[in-house]
């Protein structure tokens, strides 16, 4: 049984999911912000958690009235109105993707909130030595997607993710296009920008798991995970399936990562 409500933040509204039984776990979702890109996962968790998701500010059923840039930090305040809004914490919080960023915002400023943060490919480019160029080729997702070419942003984005090409169809239909703008117009460029506080993290009191999956070897989401791990003095996980595991290969992903929500808690 899933309930939903409504979670009020600065200038805008989240849109809440809970469900099942057990201790409590927050999903951060990456990528257009919804939810529902959890679904596979938070079905495998809920037999045994209590898991909350919500669909970021500004994207499907959140509003938001800002205008502008959207700053991690902004996202991370959000994530804290959500365990507030669900009377949570310390708790342990998963974020893939954007999600991770987040997440690493969130403890960075709030350790003791977070109990456990598994943060699945976070795409802290800041951290790896040729990140000029993967903050080049973001933005010219974003002039492209700015000047109408939304179709063609969207493919080089996912172009550069393990397991996430578009299938070769003439005339395919972009779904849910006014997230997709939105994640460029206002939100890829403060994911990419956004360097995690290492030395607010190597203080945190948050048991800090950086993990990335095994088939996502050579690709730009990898190394930072990798690279977070090393600067933490903390070891580095590798996960079942690429990028988009949490959403393709659920059953395998939510077992590794209660393997190491439990690792991590003991």
């Amino acid at each position: 049984m899933i309930s939903e409500s409504r979670c009020p933040v600065a200038e805008g509204e989240l849109a809440v999911r809970i469900g099942g039984e057990g201790p409590m776990l927050l999903l951060i979702p990456g990528g257009t912000g919804g939810a529902d890109s959890l679904r596979a996962l938070v079905k495998q968790l809920q037999t045994d958690h209590t898991v909350v998701t919500y669909d970021r500010r500004g994207h499907f059923a959140s509003t938001d009235t800002t205008t502008g840039p959207v700053p991690v930090s902004l996202q991370a305040d959000d994530a804290l109105a959500v365990l507030d809004h669900v009377g949570a914490g310390p708790i342990p919080v998963f974020g893939t993707s954007a999600g991770a960023q987040i997440g690493l915002d969130l403890v960075a400023r709030h350790p003791d909130r977070v109990s456990v943060l598994v943060a699945h490919e976070p795409p802290a480019v800041q951290l790896m030595p040729d990140a000029t160029g993967w903050l080049e080729a973001a933005n010219d997702q974003i002039r492209l997607a700015r000047s109408g070419d939304l179709m063609g942003a969207v493919t080089r984005f996912a172009d550069g993710i393990a397991g996430a090409a578009l299938p070769d169809l003439p005339n395919l239909r972009l779904p849910n296009e006014a997230d997709w703008l939105r994640l460029f117009d206002r939100e890829l460029a403060e994911f990419f920008d956004y360097l995690p506080d290492l030395r607010a993290l190597r203080r945190a009191s948050t048991e800090i798991v950086p993990v990335a999956g095994e088939a996502s070897r050579g690709r730009y989401h990898y190394q930072p995970a990798k690279i977070l791990a090393l600067e933490l003095g903390l070891p580095f996980v590798e996960v079942p399936g690429a990028h988009l595991a949490p959403q393709r290969n659920a059953p395998k992903f939510a077992a590794a990562l209660r393997e190491l929500l439990a690792s991590a808690q003991a």
